[in-house]
């Protein structure tokens, strides 16, 4: 699936899935929305200093790794701007 056909999700819909409220663990990275909930990794919805259920863009440059670590995960939506 292309990303221009991912369903839109607004920010509060991505806040909501932040592996405190609900099951689900995403993250979002330029406006695409991955699930990260199988990555032992965000158990909790924490990944060391980072949060879940929220853009991670401005957070990357401070990450011992670049944007490919999104290649492991499923975009699932897009993040409306």
């Amino acid at each position: 699936m292309e990303d221009q056909e991912l369903p839109i999700y607004t920010p509060q819909q991505l806040a909501m899935r932040n592996g405190q409220d609900r099951e689900e663990v995403w993250i979002a990275y330029r406006n695409v929305i991955y699930d990260v909930s199988r990555s032992k990794l965000w158990r909790d919805g924490k990944h060391y200093e980072h949060w879940a259920g929220q853009d991670l863009t401005d957070e990357l440059s401070d990450a011992p790794h670049n944007a490919n670590v999104f290649d492991k995960f499923k975009a699932i939506g897009r993040l409306k701007s």
